[in-house]
């Protein structure tokens, strides 16, 4: 079996949407945690169980967390797969640009002293 390790442009866009609101990344830490019920998740914000449910959706559409039904209830955990795979995304950011970052570094570093200007006349 092949285990895709790179995220697609799609998958990056729906991971980082995912993220960029709070409540949604709450919920992701609980599923990190445990494996909550939605529900369960509900009671915890300030907010409809309708809302709730959709911020689920959208984690779910990322696959940052897989839900399952028991019952009549739905229950939701992280995938740990998909967090391993944006976490490797950011990884080689953040190797990009420590790699600038040395070159700049060096670039820095190099004698600073420009060679002098010489004008007509002087």
């Amino acid at each position: 079996m092949v285990v895709q390790t790179r995220l697609s442009d799609d998958e990056i866009d729906r991971v980082f949407h995912a993220l960029a609101a709070a409540t949604r990344r709450d919920i992701l830490r609980r599923a990190i945690e445990a494996e909550h019920s939605v529900s369960a998740l509900a009671r915890s914000y300030d907010m409809s169980f309708a809302a709730v449910q959709k911020h689920v959706a959208v984690l779910e559409a990322a696959g940052l967390i897989i839900k399952r039904a028991e019952g009549r209830e739905r229950l939701v955990r992280a995938d740990p797969a998909m967090i391993a795979r944006a976490r490797a995304l950011l990884a080689r950011y953040e190797e990009m640009w420590r790699a600038r970052i040395d070159r700049l570094d060096a670039l820095l570093s190099e004698d600073p002293s420009p060679e002098p200007i010489a004008h007509e006349g002087d």
